[in-house]
Order: C-alpha cells, then sequence, then structure tokens
C-alpha cells in the first residue's frame, strides 16, 4: 500500500525529505515555537468548528446561544474556554517566534519576504481575536467593539468606510454580527491558512537560518527524531497549560449586551490594551498620534525592517543595536498594557455594575442555575413615596451623568480619543441649548468634529428613557462644569422641543 501511494502521490518521498531535513547547529528549543503555534492553531480550528454547531449570529440569537453552549452542551464551558485562552496562546507563541527570529537575525536575506509573511499572519491572528472578541454579544464584547470601531474609523480618509464595513449599519446589530462571524469563521481563517502554507513554502526553499552567527554551522542536527521531540514536549506544555486555564479559570459571560447600559465600564483583550493605554496617554487634539500614527509606524517598520537594518551580519556582537532596541520596544510595549490595566481595574472598581460574569470564571457560584434576565439600570427612576417624590423633582445632574454618561465621555467630560468625544470645552455642548437637547433627547450618529479630532460612531437617544426633568439637570451639569460656562436648562425647554 506505501509503494502504491508513493508512485502515484509521491507523498513518502516527500515525507522523509521534510524529516530528514538538516538543521544547522543542531536541534534547539529556540526553534519550537513555530510548530506550536501551529498547534495551537489546530486547537482553535476544532473547536471553532464545534462552537459554531451551537451559535446563533444574530443581535436576539448571540447571547443566548452562547449561554446555552455554556449550560446544556455537553463539555460547553470547557470547549468555550479551550478556544478562549488558544486565542492568547496564539497571540503570546507568535510574539516569541517574531522575537526569536528578530534576536537571531533571521530575517535577513534571503528570508526577507519570509519575515514579512511572518509580519502579516501576526496583525491577521490579532484581527481575528478582534472579530472574535464581538460574538458572545454581551457588554464587554459590545462596547469594546463600539470602542475599537470607532479608532478604526478615525484613521483619515479611509476611516469612514472602515466604519461601515465593520458595523454594517449605524449602530452595533444583527448585521455587525453576521459581519464579524463571516470575518472570523471565513475570510480571517482563510487568509491565515494560505499564508502559513506559503511561510512554509518559502521556509522549505530557504532552509533553517540556523544560531546567529556568520559563520557555516559546524555541526548538524536531525529534524527527526532531535527537533520533533523538542517541539512535541513544547507543544504538550502548552496544550497542558491552555487545557488548565480552560478548566481552573472558564471563560466569562458578562449580561447580555445593552447599549443603554452607559454605567458599564469596558475592556479590550489584553493583547489590546497598549493600543488603549496609548489612547488615554494622549489629550484629544493628538487623538491621531496613539490611533494611527504610532500604530503605523510600527507596523510598517516591522514590515519593512529587512531593507531597514543595512547591517548584513546576524552575529549579536556585531549587531550592538539590536538587543538594546528589542528590550525597549518590548519593555514600553509592555509599561503600556500594565498602565492600561490598572487604569481599566480603577474605573472598573469605581463602578461595579454589570462587570460580574454570568457564566465563567468569577461568576456567583449559583449563576448557571439561577440566570435572571437583564435589568436596564438606568430605567428605574425614583418614584414618589419613602422620599421618591423629592428625588423626583429635584433630580441630580451629577449623579445621572455618572450612571448614564461617564463611562463614554469620562468623569470629568474629557472623552476618550479617538472614540468618544470630549463634552468639557466642547462649542456644541456650551452652544444653542434646543440643538443640545435634540441630541441628548434622539442620539447621535456618524461622524464630527471636536476641537480638530474626528470621531465616528453612535449615541444612544435617551428619550423615554430619562425623564424630561432629568434630561434637563443633566444638560445643565455639562454645560456648567470642567470649565463650560453656558446657561442652564430648564424642564420646559426639553418639553417645548418635543
Amino acid at each position: 500500500m506505501i509503494d502504491w501511494l508513493e508512485s502515484r502521490t509521491g507523498l513518502v518521498t516527500a515525507t522523509r525529505n521534510f524529516l530528514t531535513e538538516d538543521v544547522p547547529g543542531g536541534a534547539s528549543y529556540w526553534y519550537v515555537f513555530g510548530s506550536a503555534t501551529l498547534i495551537v492553531l489546530a486547537i482553535q480550528i476544532l473547536t471553532g468548528i464545534i462552537l459554531t454547531f451551537y451559535y446563533s449570529p444574530s443581535g436576539i440569537t448571540a447571547w443566548e446561544s452562547t449561554l446555552f453552549i455554556y449550560r446544556h452542551v455537553v463539555w460547553g464551558p470547557f470547549l468555550i474556554s479551550l478556544h478562549y485562552w488558544g486565542a492568547s496562546a496564539m497571540i503570546v507563541l507568535m510574539s516569541m517566534h517574531l522575537l526569536q527570529v528578530l534576536l537571531f537575525g533571521a530575517y535577513k536575506k534571503p528570508r526577507e519576504i519570509q519575515w514579512v509573511v511572518g509580519v502579516l499572519l501576526f496583525f491577521i491572528v490579532l484581527s481575528m481575536g478582534l472579530t472574535g472578541y464581538l460574538l458572545p454579544w454581551d457588554l464587554n464584547a459590545y462596547f469594546a467593539t463600539q470602542v475599537a470601531i470607532n479608532i478604526a474609523a478615525s484613521v483619515p480618509v479611509i476611516g469612514p468606510f472602515i466604519y461601515h464595513f465593520l458595523s454594517d449599519g449605524s449602530t452595533l446589530g444583527t448585521l455587525t454580527i453576521g459581519r464579524f462571524y463571516g470575518l472570523h469563521v471565513w475570510a480571517t481563517p482563510v487568509a491565515i491558512l494560505g499564508l502559513v502554507g506559503l511561510h512554509l513554502f518559502i521556509f522549505k526553499h530557504n532552509g533553517s537560518a540556523g544560531p546567529p552567527s556568520d559563520e557555516p554551522a559546524k555541526t548538524f542536527g536531525r529534524f527527526y527524531p532531535n527537533q520533533i521531540f523538542m517541539e512535541a514536549l513544547t507543544a504538550l506544555v502548552i496544550v497542558v497549560i491552555v487545557v488548565v486555564l480552560a478548566i481552573v479559570m472558564p471563560a466569562p459571560l458578562l449580561a447580555k449586551a445593552d447599549p443603554n447600559n452607559a454605567q458599564f465600564i469596558p475592556a479590550p483583550a489584553w493583547y489590546f490594551y497598549a493600543l488603549y493605554g496609548l489612547l488615554r496617554m494622549f489629550p484629544q487634539n493628538l487623538s491621531l498620534v496613539p490611533t494611527v500614527i504610532l500604530p503605523g509606524l510600527f507596523t510598517m517598520v516591522l514590515l519593512l525592517l529587512p531593507w531597514l537594518d543595512r547591517n548584513p551580519s546576524r552575529a549579536l556582537a556585531r549587531r550592538p543595536y539590536a538587543i538594546p532596541l528589542t528590550i525597549l520596544t518590548v519593555g514600553a510595549i509592555i509599561a503600556i498594557t500594565w498602565y492600561s490595566a490598572k487604569v481599566i481595574g480603577a474605573e472598573q472598581a469605581a463602578s461595579p455594575v454589570g462587570q460580574t460574569p454570568v457564566v465563567g470564571y468569577g461568576a456567583p457560584a449559583n449563576a448557571v442555575a439561577n440566570v435572571v434576565p437583564v435589568v436596564n439600570v438606568m430605567a428605574a427612576t425614583p418614584g414618589p413615596g419613602a422620599g421618591g417624590a423629592a428625588a423626583a423633582a429635584m433630580p441630580s445632574g451629577d449623579q445621572i451623568f455618572a450612571q448614564n454618561c461617564a463611562s463614554c465621555h469620562q468623569a470629568k467630560g474629557q472623552g476618550l480619543p479617538g472614540a468618544f468625544p470630549p463634552i468639557a470645552g466642547n462649542p456644541m455642548v456650551t452652544g444653542d441649548p434646543a440643538k443640545v437637547i435634540k441630541t441628548v433627547e434622539n442620539g447621535l450618529t456618524g461622524q464630527i468634529s471636536v476641537n480638530g479630532a474626528s470621531f465616528n460612531g453612535a449615541m444612544p437617544a435617551w428619550k423615554g428613557k430619562l425623564s424630561p426633568a432629568e434630561i434637563a439637570a443633566v444638560i445643565t451639569y455639562i454645560r456648567t462644569s470642567w470649565g463650560n460656562h453656558a446657561s442652564p436648562v430648564t424642564e420646559a425647554q426639553v418639553k417645548a422641543t418635543r
């Protein structure tokens, strides 16, 4: 049978040539990150296929079908958590692989195209993580994706196209879920598999670069069994770690997405924390720096590195800037990520509403058995009796703002660069009160410009959720706070606009 297959496919010869390849400098654990990434990719594809059997991509079924997987599918929580942690493992392993290639100088001639393909793979894997983040359709998925889409919309010229392509409408909904589902399940996996095949084809053509030395390798190891043993052992350790994380810290599922839950503080996936931290470090009038310029420069430097680095040597001793610059870059990314995590943690601690998972790690012990419908925290307003009448008669603008507006526009009205516009120092806020009232009552979608910075997103309509007195109170608050100096707004003015 083997001879028959060989005579008709050449499979045996191809396998033998692959397994008997020489490894310059001998087998090493430095070379295991690429194959370990492939193993995790296989896990992601397998678990993803199984999850699609039960997942229903629409605004009224996405969260419910995800909860169904948790509660009714055999090993459902484990499958979701394995997929959840597998995404993080892929990004960590790809980052380690790129760092190893960078330090070894293996991106230099004749492996320039191989490096470019690897960098493209890294960013497509990141985009796969982004598109998958929305699919559970819980609070964090909704608001974190809204921020990401708004950031993409800030890109000059093509920003509006990117926004409408990703959101597939003026607001996030069923069409958005369908768009992200298609990208996550079909487009990015096809691109990843195609680039992986191209990467391996070029690797086979160029051969292993070997250790960082300018001298030809004097010793050689065998890919089989030496290197394969190391790669199999590493892959086993990685899989065990991912499985343990999936069991000990199952993926959380928060309450269902609610665009009007303005108290919720979203958090992006940890691998986007650095970008989120950059947003917090720059003022509104420089929002393009953290959203477009710095990420764009970082991407271009990575892609063009084989041509920017004119030093032909691969030896570390002859590359005095390679290690310091690499350490500096990685250290900066880690520091900004830590800063971002600290900021997000502090904000979530200050506003705990909606942060507790319905199921998953950190959920109450009886959460799965006693899931209750999501309650709109903004819908309840103080009623008469037991002191409620006085509260209803004199609504507090600062409290209404803190409950409904601060999660987007921030506590001091400074907004979030590239995502949510500021209301401190905003001439529209301090301008015609009728225009402000209509904006708060009816919401706002599309692109706007505030103090030279562009924003493209959606603000929910508060008419029917807040009373005229509450709308008047919060508008008065924002028109007279943080250095804004404008006339107050009365309940009668709000009613007059209806």
